[in-house]
């Protein structure tokens, strides 16, 4: 059984920082992409950013790009995003998810399977 755990979230003035991890198990972790979605209230799940199982293919929603990193550390099974020059806008609980297949690089939520419980990221201005 996949098991997903975030970790980092919290509340941090507009421009600042936050690392977000996500700890996974039950799934050969090295041969998945991974990926991050947020969802703020009254929102539909959205996006973040989504990594090949090398780390080697990237992609990330436009309204994150350039502020916003994903990477993994394969021999720890985790999965991080570092999230800079944060605007309020980007509040939202945020979760990682793995996919229905290991090399899918999804971007929409119905491409994945198994998600975390969140972690909220709240940005005040």
């Amino acid at each position: 059984q996949v098991q997903l755990v975030e970790s980092g979230g919290g509340l941090v003035q507009a421009g600042g920082s936050l690392r977000l991890s996500c700890a996974a198990s039950g799934l050969t972790f090295s041969t998945y992409a991974m990926g991050w979605f947020r969802q703020a209230p009254g929102k539909e799940r959205e996006f973040v950013s989504v990594i090949s199982w090398s780390g080697g293919s990237l992609n990330y929603a436009d309204s994150v790009k350039g502020r916003f990193t994903i990477y993994r550390d394969n021999a720890k099974n985790t999965v991080y995003l570092q999230m800079n020059s944060l605007k309020p806008e980007d509040s939202a609980v945020y979760y990682c998810a793995s996919p229905k297949y290991p090399w899918l690089l999804g971007l929409a939520p119905s491409s994945f399977t198994s998600w975390g419980q969140g972690t909220q990221v709240t940005v005040s201005s």
